[in-house]
């Protein structure tokens, strides 16, 4: 499996018999190999070939030691960190997704039939699970002994399992070969490659049939029923319409109507037939979600105490989407994620992802010396707590009290200066580390081991992930997962859509919401404040809202790279620097025991460069394996590598 060729030509049949939990994938007795002749025979048989591509989804949390997956301006490492993926990312030398463990895209590690997460990644996946995709609809003739129902459930799964593997590459290189049909050893291997849109278009085919053949629920089947309270990983109409629209928006986006280009002048210039056919693809979802159809909703943001995570009453929560916490290692998502793989093992959270996200200053987090930094360029995106971005002349921010008054999501995901970061009994020699340190010369702020930018995060892994409060230990039960959608996700891309067509007041033809109404119901789910009049007046400024929105929203969830690609900002000031915030702590120690963090006045409040990402057009796509390029002349890679 070294190439692409090898993998589209001589993908083996083998997979697992029974329809047991999506977490069982791989549990299974030697004697449950099956031939090809009876693979795809009957429903069980045939669900267990797919259940392989279903294991194929990688978990970017959690495909290595140490992960890297935010590489855009959203976040940075501590020095010592340097040889992660997203450092690779920051110098410009975009080969690295091929030989860098720390890069979940490719790094050697490839088994389908695998139950260790460590060896599960996209490049050699997605061609592997196309090849199976085509290989069942191919074949789906042969499943005699199954009811129009179970072959319904096949024949969704695989049109959307075509579909999502190639939009995921996409999203990377660009447009490819769209195979979309059983290739044999013996024919001339000469796919052309596709633009963007044209496979875009190919994709969108494969998830409208998907969303016209799968459920809602799966529950609510029959062949699900089997397994009632089990299936919440499998592919249904939700998710479907949700990378209908998605894929359609991606074509839409100014890169891909475009081309890649520097200087951000066409940023706001979108594709409006594609951004309609997303809208509507978005519309179709959220009105069976709004009408209670569905399983889905957004979680709650109530809470009593929003620095440790406590929530308020018996609702999933918003923390419960990342990550879950004395529930037996149960996975998060709570009731707002649409799609999502598989977590493997009970324990992988602590091993090592939850260990990477605070200080190491005296061993206060332990494990390897590799530290998540959110950047102040990006921390600045948490707007005030009526709505208002930080620079708006009318938001009240005052940088003599730059916590104060924050966006709610703010406290949530963000640890700032004088914050208590360990709740339980200290040795005397680590008592000062207590609160953190993080204004200019803190304990906390040596880029070695502490914090590069003045921040530290906790929307994944919750400040008690230390040495003293143990919530990395066994007991405590965390169990994390990033979600690839989740349903505020979709109503942020419906408004961009409808931004896209028309503006703030625009709307689908299948779904009643403006596009100033859905980026509201966010807002109003975390208690901010709705988008000013002032922005819903200039269409180009209610697009940079949107925009703002989804880096607040969707902060540090993978996302970021990919919007500023699409956006044509990723080589843009000022999308292109990391930044620190420096700051003189006035008030003492023993201030911060007594009263809230994000109270504390400071001095001089000022922003510096750390580094600065001198790209250019050619970054606005990764480099195809040389290997690959190289099989034929149709195969030609991305310019400028």
């Amino acid at each position: 499996m070294k190439n692409i060729y090898k993998i589209l030509l001589y993908s083996l049949v083998i997979f697992s018999i029974g329809l047991g939990s999506c977490e069982d994938y791989l549990d299974r007795d030697p004697e449950s190999i099956v031939s090809e002749e009876i693979a795809f025979k009957n429903y069980i048989n045939f669900q267990g070939f797919i259940d392989e591509i279903y294991n194929c989804i990688p978990d970017k949390q959690k495909y290595y030691w140490v992960t890297s997956y935010n590489w855009g301006d959203d976040e940075i490492f501590n020095v010592p960190a340097n040889f992660v993926m997203g450092h690779q990312m920051d110098i410009g030398n975009f080969w690295a997704w091929q030989n860098n463990d720390q890069s979940w895209l490719d790094a050697g590690r490839a088994d389908p039939t695998s139950g260790d997460k460590f060896n599960h990644r996209l490049w050699s996946h997605a061609w592997y699970c196309i090849r199976k995709a085509n290989m069942g609809l191919e074949n789906l003739d042969r499943m005699v002994s199954a009811t129009a129902e179970e072959k319904r459930l096949i024949e969704g799964q695989l049109y959307f399992f075509r579909g999502w593997w190639h939009f995921e590459l996409m999203q990377w290189f660009g447009g490819l070969q769209y195979i979309d049909r059983v290739l044999s050893p013996t024919e001339a291997f000469d796919l052309p490659r596709l633009s963007y849109q044209e496979c875009a278009d190919k994709a969108g085919a494969d998830f409208r049939k998907a969303a016209d053949l799968l459920p809602i629920n799966w529950d609510n089947t029959s062949t699900g029923n089997n397994t009632s309270g089990k299936n919440q990983l499998r592919i249904n109409k939700i998710a479907a319409l949700g990378y209908l629209g998605k894929n359609y928006l991606w074509a839409g986006s100014p890169l891909m109507k475009n081309g890649a280009q520097v200087g951000g002048s066409k940023t706001y210039d979108y594709d409006q037939a594609y951004c309609q056919q997303a809208a509507d693809a978005f519309g179709e979802l959220l009105k069976l979600i709004e009408g209670g159809e569905t399983q889905f909703k957004l979680a709650s943001f109530e809470y009593d105490d929003i620095y440790n995570h406590v929530k308020s009453g018996t609702e999933k929560s918003y923390t419960e989407i990342f990550y879950t916490r004395g529930q037996s290692f149960l996975q998060p998502g709570a009731d707002e994620v649409i799609f999502r793989g598989r977590t493997y093992d009970s324990n992988g959270s602590a091993w090592n992802f939850l260990k990477t996200w605070g200080p190491k200053v005296n061993g206060l987090v332990d494990h390897d010396n590799v530290i998540h930094h959110p950047t102040a360029n990006y921390v600045r995106y948490y707007g005030m707590a009526n709505g208002l971005p930080l620079d708006d002349p009318n938001s009240g921010f005052d940088p003599e009290y730059p916590f104060k008054d924050r966006d709610p999501r703010f406290y949530h995901d963000i640890i700032v200066d004088g914050f208590k970061y360990v709740n339980s009994a200290m040795l005397e020699e680590d008592e000062h580390l207590r609160y953190t340190g993080l204004h200019t010369g803190g304990t906390m702020r040596d880029p070695q081991n502490g914090s590069r930018t003045g921040y530290f995060t906790q929307k994944f892994a919750p400040h008690e992930c230390n040495k003293y409060d143990k919530a990395y230990d066994w007991g405590d039960g965390i169990q994390t997962y990033q979600p690839y959608m989740r349903l505020s996700d979709v109503y942020l891309m419906y408004a961009e859509a409808c931004a896209a067509i028309g503006g703030a007041q625009t709307t689908s033809a299948t779904y009643p919401k403006t596009a100033e109404e859905a980026i509201n119901t966010i807002r109003e789910r975390v208690g901010a404040g709705f988008v000013d009049a002032s922005y819903v007046a200039d269409n180009n400024k209610f697009i940079d809202e949107i925009r703002r929105e989804r880096a607040v929203e969707l902060a540090f969830e993978g996302f970021r790279f990919n919007d500023l690609q699409r956006w044509l900002l990723l080589t843009e000031y000022p999308y292109n620097v990391k930044t620190s915030n420096e700051f003189d702590r006035i008030e003492s120690l023993d201030w911060f025991k007594e009263n809230d963090c994000k109270d504390a006045r400071v001095a001089n409040f000022r922003e510096e460069v750390i580094l600065t990402r001198n790209f250019s057009k050619k970054h606005y796509w990764l480099p195809l394996k040389v290997s690959d390029v190289s099989l034929y002349p149709e195969f030609n890679q991305n310019p400028g590598w």
